[in-house]
């Protein structure tokens, strides 16, 4: 039986679906796990069970739409300096990580005050 797009789609949104729930396992300091494409556009996306989003529906769209566009333009980069391993964004409430598969972004929000940091990069990295 042939797949149509939908279908498709439906099952690389359930597969994303399931690495971000595989992520958020990886430590209970992670408050959410997201996955966007070129475009911006969230294919999937998981917030810690109990917390509260720090950002509201529209800045989450304009910090996808910057992530995006930051890794699209890094894409061009590469050759020069090597493959990307992952983007780290230091703000005083949170850590962002990015991690980059073929042309999907992978946005991870740890708490700031994690100190095992390096070891839940590796980990995420291993399942994406």
């Amino acid at each position: 039986m042939v797949k149509t797009p939908a279908d498709k789609w439906k099952s690389a949104v359930v597969k994303y679906r399931k690495q971000c729930q595989k992520i958020l396992d990886v430590s209970k300091s992670i408050r959410y796990a997201g996955v966007i494409n070129v475009y911006g556009r969230t294919l999937a996306g998981i917030v810690q069970p109990n917390l509260k989003p720090l950002l509201k529906s529209e800045q989450v769209k304009n910090e996808f739409f910057i992530i995006s566009t930051l890794m699209s333009l890094r894409k061009d980069t590469a050759n020069t300096v090597g493959k990307l391993e992952h983007v780290i964004l230091q703000h005083q409430k949170v850590t962002i990580v990015l991690l980059q598969k073929n042309d999907i972004t992978y946005y991870v929000s740890i708490n700031r005050k994690e100190k095992g940091l390096e070891e839940i990069i590796s980990s995420i990295k291993k399942l994406v």
